[in-house]
């Protein structure tokens, strides 16, 4: 080495310098590879990404393998500098060397491919797979020495080393990867990814039309009323019952009987003869599973019964997908049971849930407890007060404007405010 010019020593230090920089910046790159963007690029052909994931499907052997280029190389880079500096200054050149070769490792060698790695890490890293694979079977031997003395070393410590752990996202990091999206996805798709991760969190309980509300048909009623009642329906499908809809007798679908019904030829026989069975669910079911129930059993509505077995609501495959794609709104894009006023603020029917109310208002309400906004007011009165009173909950105002014996009816909900105490204003 002694006879070699002083101009190729310092060129072969420049390029080992840069291997350095290549192992370091690919390490990073590699390691920073979205797991599920790489797999989708290798499923779909992508030379690099094939080899990338190949390689992080052991990540002992890929990490083995650079860091022994890594390692060889800048033992190498450190003798050469002592050298060049040796012969350069003599005996100080050596410390001279060691000064500017850990500024040349530290900026050149580290920290400025590393960065890149991390910032580009498919541009850095589905090129250097190609030489990564070759490369790997040529030192398999010896990267098979190494990670058996340090997979043995693992192991002594009660780390696990056998099987590679996995990338499954949970709930939260999911509902976590979809928001933080951004423009990569429709706004309004991405509202649609974040309730369908919502559905297993709500019940069928939260999104049914409560008992008082059910629209059915009762057969002790008299023939004119029931007659009148079909001619009126609102809806394609209704409960039957005899007295109560607690004992409802079947499910009647108006396409059924239409063309008997404009002839004037229905009779009870044939309302009977049309009906299908009632079908009934727990209120506790989630909408997740409710969901691969009206798949299963080819059902588009199903009544909610409680622990006890009576009829609390009705849940319809419509408000399930209402979860989804948002509730069906007007021009307004609210409900009918939300006025907003020309001072910001809403006039709300009391009969509304709280879920309805936060996701059409981007409120904040409680929705751990009641689930609507008459229950929320008489928890927190404990009494069914009388118009005018106004309370504070949650920071929100608001103002009771119509009651009844047993209810609230019709509420204002104001602006929330800078403070969040709780308590009754008048």
């Amino acid at each position: 080495m002694a006879n070699l010019p002083l101009s190729f020593l310092i060129a072969l230090l420049f390029v080992l310098l840069g291997l350095s920089a290549f192992f370091s910046g690919s390490e990073t790159a590699l390691m920073s590879l979205n797991r599920y963007r790489l797999k989708h690029l290798a499923n779909s052909g992508h030379a690099g990404a094939r080899r990338a994931y190949r390689l992080l499907q052991a990540p002992d052997r890929l990490i083995g393998l650079i860091l022994l280029g890594n390692n060889l190389v800048n033992i190498v880079i450190t003798q050469l500098a002592t050298f060049i500096g040796l012969r350069l200054f003599g005996d100080a050149g050596i410390a001279l060397a060691t000064g500017i070769l850990t500024l040349l490792l530290l900026i050149f060698a580290e920290v400025a491919p590393k960065t890149l790695g991390a910032l580009h890490s498919e541009r850095f890293a589905f090129p250097a797979a190609f030489i990564y694979v070759p490369l790997l079977k040529l030192a398999y031997p010896l990267v098979w020495l190494i990670n058996l003395f340090a997979n043995g070393l693992l192991s002594l410590l009660g780390v696990p080393t056998n099987t590679l752990q996995g990338h499954a996202l949970s709930h939260e990091e999911l509902k976590a990867v979809v928001t933080e999206a951004g423009s990569r996805i429709h706004a309004s798709h991405q509202n649609m990814l974040l309730r369908v991760l919502d559905l297993e969190e709500a019940s069928v309980k939260d999104v049914m039309v409560p008992r008082n509300e059910i629209d059915g048909i009762d057969l002790e009623e008299s023939w004119e009323e029931i007659e009148q009642h079909l001619r009126r329906a609102q809806h394609t499908r209704l409960p039957v019952y005899r007295g109560n809809i607690n004992n409802v007798v079947g499910y009647l679908h108006m396409r059924r009987i239409i063309d008997d019904l404009a002839n004037d030829t229905l009779t009870r026989d044939t309302i009977e003869e049309h009906m299908r069975k009632p079908y009934f669910i727990p209120e506790s079911t989630s909408l997740t599973q409710q969901l691969l129930n009206f798949k299963k059993e080819r059902r588009r509505h199903a009544l909610v019964v409680d622990e006890y077995g009576d009829i609390v609501g009705l849940v319809s495959l419509e408000d399930l997908l209402g979860e989804i794609v948002g509730e069906f709104a007007y021009d307004s894009g609210l409900s009918l049971e939300i006025h907003p006023q020309p001072d910001g603020s809403y006039i709300l029917d009391g009969s509304l849930t709280i879920r309805e109310v936060n996701r059409a208002l981007n409120t904040e309400l409680p929705s751990d407890g009641p689930r609507t906004i008459n229950g929320l007011l008489l928890e927190y009165l404990e009494a069914i007060p009388e118009s005018p009173t106004s309370v504070l909950i949650a920071g929100y105002p608001f103002e009771i404007i119509k009651t009844t014996r047993n209810a609230i009816v019709t509420v204002k909900l104001m602006p929330r405010l800078a403070t969040e105490e709780n308590g009754e204003l008048d």
